[in-house]
């Protein structure tokens, strides 16, 4: 006998719900690939400085702008994608972005002057900045909540290849080539883009009537280049800063369609997760910031050798990435974070102590604090994205990339600078360091050790409450 007709459609509907998924994890390896090229990019122009300073008789402060504009364009992008989202097809805004990063890779390996090679690392911000904003819508749009952990985990895996893989090819670059071949890693990025088109579909954004608000964007653009400026050129700057911040909040509230609308600030626990996710960069950061530091100035390792020893940290962190997916949509978030909280507070603790010991023991410890790290991320983002109604969930996310990049900036600043007025006169404030050099850097890691308990704790009074639907 035939089938009946009322069994069909349930029959068919399952059919496309595991076609749709089958897409969905297509298309996150592709976003887990131009992930890693991302943060590739974003990282590897550290390592050419001195080669760029000696080429055009600059200072590093000045040829620094090859890294600091970057990451000011890296970050107020990541939200202006994430508002347009709300607007445009991704596939578009995808195209664009990807488009834009190629151009000024282009323009960056052409370039003769530095004022070339700066416009050239400027356009690549601009375009790549649509991959973070991406890196958290995706997830949740294509995938159900109970599978939105294991794709969290993913965008995490990219961002660990990343890590991993950028200061080993840029040093090998460096060694070997004239340093502008930096701007041709990117270039692969083009590769991925027959294939976005291909699996983002035809997507149709609710109309929204207004115009797209670029002062209140500039506005912003503008506080936040000035607060980063101000950690490194000087505290005055903060005086301009401030007024900049505060045109920006005049004029979301008069605008009539905003930058950003200012009642997603009035979601408390939206804005505490902000707060969270700006403490868990500026302290996480250390790993891949103050660690080479260390490596450079206590163990007297080349540029190369702090490549490879920073490497199975970031394999590490790709290894259990999914994992750590996995166990927030079967455990919780709140497991997720007690769990990387341990392991950071473990790692900085152990660093503050053996920061004088061999690279070997310093590449260990490193792992800890690197699976940690992804563990929180995705535990953290996971539970922000739940704070927020679908029409916000564009710029919602794109805002905790920004504060993101914010928190990294003002800490790489700070580490920077603590480094180099304290390096000398330091005393250990740990007990149970027993080493002759390095103090400063013992320092600094028991304080980031001590911070992981107050993330800790901010994160349970968030997220703890309402537990089956946020925790």
């Amino acid at each position: 006998m035939a089938i009946s007709a009322p069994s069909l459609p349930p029959v068919r509907t399952e059919i496309r719900e595991q076609t749709l998924m089958r897409t969905a994890d297509k298309l996150l390896r592709v976003l887990m690939l131009t992930m890693s090229v991302s943060m590739m990019t974003g990282i590897m122009f550290n390592i050419a400085l001195p080669r760029i300073s000696a080429e055009f008789s600059l200072t590093i402060a000045q040829v620094s702008w090859m890294s600091s504009a970057y990451i000011l364009i890296y970050a107020v992008g990541s939200v202006t994608y994430g508002k347009l989202a709300d607007r445009f097809p991704l596939k578009n805004l995808v195209t664009a972005g990807l488009l834009v990063f190629a151009l000024g890779s282009l323009l960056g390996l052409t370039s003769h002057g530095f004022a070339a090679a700066l416009a050239g690392r400027c356009l690549q911000a601009a375009g790549a900045a649509v991959i973070p904003a991406m890196s958290m819508i995706i997830p949740l749009r294509y995938f159900a909540p109970e599978r939105r952990g294991a794709a969290l985990g993913m965008t995490a895996v990219g961002l660990a290849f990343g890590n991993a893989l950028g200061p080993v090819i840029a040093a090998l670059i460096v060694s070997s080539l004239n340093w502008r071949w930096l701007f041709a890693v990117p270039l692969v990025v083009l590769a991925a883009l027959p294939l976005f088109r291909k699996y983002l579909g035809d997507e149709r954004p609710q109309p929204q009537g207004g115009t797209f608000d670029w002062l209140g964007g500039l506005l912003l653009g503008a506080a936040i280049a000035l607060l980063l400026l101000s950690v490194t050129q000087g505290s005055w700057l903060l005086g301009l800063a401030l007024p900049a911040a505060a045109l920006f909040v005049l004029r979301i509230r008069v605008a009539r369609e905003p930058f950003i609308a200012p009642h997603l600030f009035r979601n408390a626990r939206y804005t505490l997760g902000l707060t969270v996710s700006f403490l868990v960069s500026a302290t996480c950061c250390s790993l891949y910031v103050v660690s080479p530091l260390l490596l450079t100035d206590v163990q007297r390792l080349p540029s190369l050798w702090i490549g490879f020893v920073m490497v199975p940290a970031a394999i590490a962190s790709a290894a259990f990435g999914r994992a750590g997916g996995r166990l927030a949509d079967t455990k919780g978030n709140l497991f997720v974070v007690c769990v990387a909280s341990s392991l950071l507070a473990a790692c900085f603790a152990l660093l503050s102590v053996f920061a004088g010991g061999s690279p070997v023991l310093i590449s260990a410890l490193l792992m800890l604090g690197n699976v940690g790290q992804s563990f929180l991320v995705i535990a953290l983002s996971n539970a922000v994205s739940r704070t927020l109604p679908a029409e916000q969930v564009g710029v919602g996310m794109g805002m905790l990339s920004m504060a993101n990049f914010i928190g990294q900036g003002m800490a790489i600043g700070t580490y920077s600078r603590i480094v180099d007025h304290g390096a000398a006169t330091t005393s250990p404030l740990n007990p149970f360091y027993g080493y002759g050099e390095g103090a400063v850097f013992s320092n600094m890691y028991l304080a980031i050790a001590a911070a992981q308990v107050i993330i800790w704790a901010l994160y349970a009074l968030t997220f703890s409450t309402r537990r089956a639907t946020t925790a």
